[in-house]
């Protein structure tokens, strides 16, 4: 129930052509308080409701609890979340021994797409497509509950 994963901007729409699939994908937030965030998610036709904790300094780990939940009810809690939702289609592009799940943003973040690596440890190390762009690990601007609030449009 820990997560380790690594985010970053994506330079190029070159990772389309090593996509295994593509999903779309609704979500909002519950409660985005800093030291936890409760968020609804809609992937595909399943609904999910996800908790994760406050992250480490250096951004890259922290605690994170998902269940499946039925769709009418994600449907139902995400009349209940926060204002701003997201919305997006994730692309899941292996990599060598990885892969990347690549967001491409719409609505109020439409024009970001952002590249995550989930790995076994802070300092496993992994190969970088030509299309990953700067590191934005950390960075809380780019974290989803903060583009509920935040989006990248106003920035």
């Amino acid at each position: 129930m820990i997560e380790i994963e690594r985010k970053f901007l994506v330079k190029s729409m070159n990772f389309v052509d090593g996509a295994v699939s593509k999903t779309k994908i609704v979500q909002g937030f519950l409660n985005t308080h800093p030291e936890r965030t409760v968020r609804i998610r809609i992937n595909g036709e399943k609904g999910f409701m996800t908790v994760k904790g406050k992250s480490n300094d250096s951004g890259t780990t922290r605690f994170e609890w998902e269940t499946e939940i039925g769709l009418k009810d994600a449907e139902k809690l995400l009349q209940l979340c926060e204002k701003g939702i997201i919305d997006k289609t994730r692309y899941m592009v292996p990599f060598h021994d990885h892969s990347f799940e690549v967001d491409v943003f719409e609505g109020e973040n439409e024009g970001l797409i952002l590249a995550e690596i989930e790995l076994s440890n802070e300092n496993e190390m992994f190969q970088k497509p030509n299309w990953l762009g700067e590191e934005v690990t950390g960075d809380i601007k780019y974290y989803n509950s903060q583009l509920s609030k935040q989006p990248y449009t106003t920035w």
